[in-house]
């Protein structure tokens, strides 16, 4: 079939745009609260899917314990080849021969086949019921582990959500900052021309506005590097688009900050270590049992037969059944005190255990002294910083009025210029320190 050019043109047409539509139709983009990023991280963390893998493992674990528990059966089968019939000796004399002597005999046959099966089923064993007893308590540990797993990552992704938040308030900022700074060399360059300003005043207010510039390109590396973080932490794939719609209040920057109530129980660390002490505890009592006797029901049954030639699944010679049943008592006597010495470990590990308690409760003492002193200082610093900001903005105002009316020089507007994006670092310098006070002041008390 020939085409024509029109149709070429088309098909052409169609195949770029359905390369351009392609890649995008694959993109995702997202847009997340500070609470909605945390959530997505509980689901896609690759460190919170593989703490929840510990809790599958832990029961799968569990099964291994329980099925001690319930009887043990195995079957086998087996076949001899006697290349060479044993040989055993008896006394020459039951044949006639003389006392004293020894006649070798070959009993047997060539080919003998035996199968059957055995059980055991534990009546007691002290270690099983410990393990038995537990398994909750381990169940329990992995999942403590999956909480304390959960609030670091929570911890962080709130720490990062909102320090992008304050980067994003930044430009805006800076953005304002440029524009009345590309406000102010026009006007000098107007000056300028009419003989009322020196070359030099030109060239301070464009390595003003170049500095600013600069400043604003850093702030939107940082705040790209940001994303990127933000969403390898919350297990998001990078090439998808993130968008942030929480904004920064007094008041949330207040919320739930300053209380008095703390208590251990509400940090996932310390339940986790009482999880730990509670297995300590069981570890104790599954090494003392061990000084107890255990107690087993066997039972075997099997059929066994002998053959000259390999014909065993045909018919002729029978096969002879065994089968028999009986109790097995196991006494611990004397093990070079193996049991006392685990015993002793086990103690020592609880010891340990209680230990880290004791001192993770005067971590959390710390945490919580010094997250409070940085939250109400960085709280007083924002108020401060922000009356200075508004201060440095009016006084900037007014100067650029005096400098636009002649009254001024363009000293003392760059300089008041300069004043003014201090004040804003020191805020911003403020801002940052709040927000990471403020995270880490709610998880010191356990409600973040």
């Amino acid at each position: 079939m020939k085409l024509n050019p029109a149709s070429i043109y088309r098909i052409a047409a169609m195949l770029v745009l359905t390369s351009i539509m392609r890649p995008a139709l694959a993109q995702q983009s997202y847009t997340f609260s500070a609470k909605q990023a945390v959530e997505y991280a509980m689901k896609n963390s690759v460190n919170v899917q593989n703490a929840l893998k510990d809790i599958e493992i832990q029961i799968q674990s569990n099964r291994e314990i329980t099925a001690a528990a319930y009887p043990q059966i195995s079957g086998s089968v087996n076949v001899t080849d006697y290349l060479k019939l044993p040989t055993q000796l008896i006394p020459a004399e039951f044949f006639g021969g003389q006392p004293g002597t020894f006649a070798a005999v070959q009993f047997g046959t060539k080919y003998n086949g035996t199968y059957g099966a055995s059980l055991n089923q534990i009546l007691f064993d002290g270690q099983v019921f410990v393990g038995l007893q537990a398994r909750a308590a381990s169940i329990e540990y992995a999942e403590k582990n999956v909480a304390v797993t959960q609030e670091l990552i929570k911890a962080n992704v709130y720490k990062i959500y909102y320090q992008l938040v304050v980067a994003k308030k930044q430009i805006t900022l800076l953005d304002a900052n440029i524009a009345r700074a590309e406000k102010l060399l026009h006007d000098t360059k107007a000056l300028f021309e009419n003989g009322f300003q020196e070359k030099l005043d030109v060239d301070k207010t464009t390595v003003l506005l170049s500095n600013l510039k600069t400043e604003k390109l850093k702030v939107e590396n940082q705040l790209q590097s940001g994303y990127v973080g933000l969403k390898y932490l919350m297990g998001m794939p990078v090439k998808y688009e993130l968008a942030l719609s929480d904004t920064l209040t007094g008041e949330f920057m207040r919320d739930q900050v300053l209380s008095d109530s703390v208590r251990f129980e509400d940090r996932q660390e310390f339940l986790m270590l009482k999880s730990v002490e509670k297995l300590n505890n069981y570890n104790i009592k599954r090494y003392k049992f061990t000084y107890i006797p255990t107690l087993s029901l066997t039972g075997s049954y099997s059929r066994m037969a002998q053959r000259q030639s390999f014909d065993f699944f045909k018919g002729g010679e029978p096969w002879y059944n065994t089968a028999y049943i009986g109790l097995q008592l196991n006494v611990p006597i004397f093990d070079g005190f193996a049991k006392d010495a685990r015993v002793k470990q086990a103690r020592l590990e609880l010891a340990k255990t209680q230990n880290s308690m004791e001192g993770l409760k005067n971590q959390i003492n710390n945490e919580v002294e010094t997250a409070r002193i940085t939250i109400g200082n960085a709280l007083i610093a924002i108020d401060e910083q922000t009356k200075n900001m508004k201060l440095a903005e009016e006084v900037y105002n007014q100067t650029k009025i005096k400098y636009e009316q002649g009254l001024g020089s363009n000293l003392e507007i760059t300089n008041a210029e300069t004043d003014l994006r201090e004040a804003q670092n020191n805020y911003f310098n403020a801002l940052y320190t709040g927000i990471v006070a403020r995270v880490d002041y709610l998880k010191a008390i356990g409600k973040l």
